[in-house]
């Protein structure tokens, strides 16, 4: 780190909630709800799930973006404009809801799907905006290794790379891999809040020790000229530890929910009911499943 650059702390750890099987999925768990907007903002929910059948058939949404990171089988995606693909692991699916759009989420031939979808919260001046879809393939995405490190960039930059994700909030998001003994000061805008998810092994973050299923949270700078850093180590051993880091700046607008409309007020959910039954949202498509193949 430079002088300029401030080390961040961890402000909290939440562990996962699993709540096992339900009608869509094989086995769910929360990694963040949305209880206290203001603690994860411009974040609201991060949820882990495996399904066969039936997964996630046609179904709303507006006010939101969901960036799906597919972590095993294959995920087979498509909305109601007539966009459609099927995802590996690594891939990662981000759609701008927007104004509204009906989409699905299912396992590949109804096999094996295995996700983690975050919702991100779209300000007030761009809720209602053009809905867009982005398949983020891993193959396509920027990689950034140091030192038993590796930085599998999806949003934002880190160094002279950018991720492909276009953005309407701003935000910073990689998966980041660190062998053990390893050690990386990871740079942050510091006006961002930082959820940073640990997939797999075990890991410091600026000194906490997490583990599999924990996400620590490191809230904005109050001084926020110049950029911050967020200190990561993996102990010694056989196994990497792998995260999910994202960050972005806080909204600071009201939030209002309604099932799958995240608006400012609750007239707006109401609103978003109305239009979606009166069919401004579309049609549900009668789309032929998605041929792959592998």
């Amino acid at each position: 780190m430079n002088e300029t650059t401030t080390r961040r702390t961890v402000a909290r750890v939440t562990s996962r909630q699993r709540l096992g099987a339900d009608g869509q999925v094989d086995d769910k768990a929360l990694i963040f709800m949305p209880q206290n907007p203001a603690l994860t903002d411009p974040f609201l929910a991060l949820v882990e799930d495996r399904f066969s059948e039936p997964g996630f058939d046609w179904h709303p949404h507006r006010g939101i973006e969901t960036v799906t990171t597919v972590l095993g089988g294959v995920l087979e995606h498509g909305d109601s404009l007539g966009n459609s693909g099927a995802l590996e692991p690594g891939d990662v699916q981000w759609m701008t809801a927007g104004r509204g759009i009906i989409h699905r989420e299912l396992a590949y031939r109804n096999e094996h799907a295995h996700t983690l979808q975050l919702w991100l919260n779209l300000p007030a001046a761009e809720k209602l905006t053009k809905h867009r879809y982005q398949n983020l393939l891993a193959a396509d995405r920027p990689r950034i290794q140091r030192p038993g490190v590796v930085i599998d960039l999806v949003s934002g930059s880190v160094d002279a790379a950018a991720g492909p994700a276009r953005n309407h909030v701003a935000v910073q998001g990689a998966v980041v891999t660190v062998e053990p003994g390893a050690r990386l000061d990871y740079p942050l805008p510091a006006a961002h809040r930082v959820f940073a998810h640990v997939l797999s092994g075990r890991v410091k973050i600026a000194d906490r020790a997490l583990s599999t299923g924990q996400t620590a949270w490191s809230d904005p700078l109050r001084r926020s000229a110049g950029g911050s850093a967020l200190r990561l180590s993996a102990p010694d051993g056989a196994e990497s530890a792998r995260l999910m880091i994202y960050s972005g700046k806080p909204l600071r607008e009201p939030v209002a929910f309604g099932g799958p409309f995240v608006m400012n007020h609750e007239s707006e959910i109401r609103q978003a009911y109305r239009d979606f039954r009166s069919g401004k949202f579309g049609r549900v498509p009668k789309m032929a499943r998605v041929k792959y193949g592998r």
